[in-house]
């Protein structure tokens, strides 16, 4: 009866310990606050959803654990934020386990969305498929790693993983971790070894989440034709977007908003959780995640869909309604619902409570 008589429903727990704020790095707890009160801001007025800042003054993991176990007693849902890899996948693993609510990491899986909507409108502009290109990934944090298993469950085959040494590939022994030991385990088919520029060849889809100035326009150059460049490290992208559209580039999304296509994670939270929040759901699955970036892909027109507009602009009020109805109906087809909702009068309560 919790869910009756109180605000439970509506309440999510924004949870850092400040070890990997954006563009910032490891800054501590109390300088991580504002970032997770700009957090619960926009979850406010994106989807109405009641957010808390709880920035932790540890970076055990076993602490960290058993403080946000600690509270699901008060919160429908916990937004992990800004934990650095690869504690955060430990930490984000353990509690999806051993909670009955939500638990997202936001800078995994709010990625992860918006990156997968993105793709699927870029490859109709190319004319390509997922199933059948060759794909790029440049990082091996928290963002990359959730990039790569969400285009993969919906469909990629073909895609090869770089950190600071290299593609990752079964047997590579040089600064492994158990994380990229699992994903070599699905990726990189082709074996490609050697460097950024090898892994890169040929490919039609790069996407960088790692640092700034590492695509060089030779690089984009022995792409595949019409090849997509999403760059989207912060403040400094992996290539310049008007560098890599002079070297080829057909799309290029990047992270920031003074550029075309920006890939902003502010399209998918704010629904995510209104859909998981409004069916009680007990966990965000992978095919609440495909629903909601189909969701946002959906969003843009044939008649709109350019290279320079792959993607809903991150004010748009139509993505919040759209994900959150997309990702209501897909917890309740999945299994993970506690309660059956009209995934319409969710959309229509989301559009109701914003106020972008």
């Amino acid at each position: 009866k919790v869910y009756d008589y109180t605000a439970k429903g509506n309440f999510v727990a924004i949870v850092s310990d400040g070890t990997a704020v954006l563009g910032l790095g490891n800054i501590g707890a109390e300088a991580a606050m504002p970032v997770m009160e700009g957090k619960a801001v926009l979850f406010k007025s994106f989807a109405g959803v009641d957010a808390f800042p709880i920035c932790l003054g540890t970076n055990d993991i076993e602490e960290i654990i058993r403080t946000v176990k600690l509270l699901e007693p008060t919160f429908g849902g916990i937004n992990l934020e800004d934990i650095a890899a690869p504690a955060c996948f430990e930490i984000k693993t353990r509690l999806k386990k051993e909670m009955n609510i939500p638990v997202f990491h936001d800078d995994q899986h709010g990625t992860a969305i918006v990156t997968a909507a993105a793709a699927v409108n870029a490859l109709k502009v190319a004319g390509k498929e997922l199933s059948k290109i060759r794909l790029a990934v440049n990082g091996a944090g928290a963002a990359a790693m959730a990039v790569t298993k969400l285009l993969l469950s919906m469909g990629a085959k073909d895609v090869v993983m770089c950190d600071s040494s290299g593609p990752i590939y079964k047997g590579r022994t040089e600064r492994m971790n158990p994380y990229k030991e699992q994903i070599a385990e699905t990726t990189n088919p082709r074996g490609v070894r050697g460097s950024l520029a090898d892994a890169v060849r040929g490919c039609d889809l790069f996407i960088g989440l790692s640092v700034g100035n590492v695509l060089t326009a030779e690089m984009v150059r022995s792409m595949a034709a019409n090849p997509i460049i999403f760059a989207m490290a912060n403040p400094v992208a992996e290539i310049d977007p008007a560098l890599a559209k002079e070297a080829g580039a057909l799309v290029v999304g990047t992270g920031r908003s003074d550029y075309p296509n920006q890939i902003n994670n502010v399209l998918a939270f704010p629904g995510v959780f209104r859909g998981a929040l409004d069916t009680r759901a007990r966990g965000i699955n992978e095919e609440m995640k495909i629903a909601a970036a189909l969701g946002i892909a959906g969003l843009v027109s044939p008649e709109e869909l350019s290279s320079d507009y792959i993607i809903p602009g991150p004010f748009d009020s139509r993505v919040a309604p759209a994900v959150a109805a997309a990702v209501a109906k897909a917890a309740m087809d999945s299994g993970v619902a506690r309660i059956a909702a009209d995934p319409e009068a969710i959309a229509a309560k989301t559009r109701k409570l914003a106020s972008i």
